[in-house]
């Protein structure tokens, strides 16, 4: 027994598929309803162990044993499931907030216009030429010019110019809504 368990482990660890057939045939079943346990939906238990055989398959990681490779299955299905209960408690204490402090009529106006803003903003940033849009997305991400210009291979000189042409786009498709989307953005 403990021969095939090792040579089972050497399968799992080369993602040899028919392998992972194997693990999802015997273990499935047992994943799911031992993360019943915890979230106490099925569906839900059944995302959850779906989402660790795709996380095993695409892991890079290689397991000592068989036993040790068991125990993560379970440990993962579990600690999966409290992260999802943790989000589930956040959400409805967002939502229990949310019902209890409802937006006044003008903030969700004014939340209403951002999002507008914001999404005219994002179709604007997709008409720019290939190589502008992309140092201004990495801009938006927070990287510095430097950093810009090294993942790109160009010059600094070259991601200030694509930036400042960008803005200048941005001011002229935009007229006086860009100096909202500067203010929230940072631009």
């Amino acid at each position: 027994m403990q021969n095939r368990d090792e040579q089972f482990i050497k399968l799992i660890n080369s993602k040899q598929p028919a392998a992972f057939r194997e693990v999802f045939n015997e273990f499935y079943n047992s994943l799911v309803y031992f993360g019943m346990r915890y979230v106490e939906r099925m569906e839900i238990a059944e995302d959850l162990v779906q989402e660790l055989f795709t996380n095993v398959w695409e892991s890079k990681t290689q397991y000592a044993s068989f036993t040790s490779f068991k125990t993560f299955l379970y440990t993962s299905v579990r600690n999966a499931a409290l992260d999802y209960l943790k989000h589930k408690s956040v959400e409805g204490k967002y939502i229990s907030y949310t019902l209890e402090h409802p937006e006044s009529e003008e903030e969700l106006e004014t939340r209403i216009t951002e999002e507008e803003i914001y999404r005219l903003f994002l179709k604007i940033l997709e008409e720019l030429p290939e190589r502008r849009k992309i140092i201004f997305k990495l801009h938006l991400q927070g990287k510095k010019n430097e950093e810009i210009a090294r993942l790109l291979r160009i010059s600094v000189e070259t991601v200030k110019t694509a930036k400042k042409e960008s803005v200048r786009y941005f001011k002229m498709r935009l007229g006086n809504a860009f100096y909202a989307v500067s203010f929230m953005l940072g631009v």
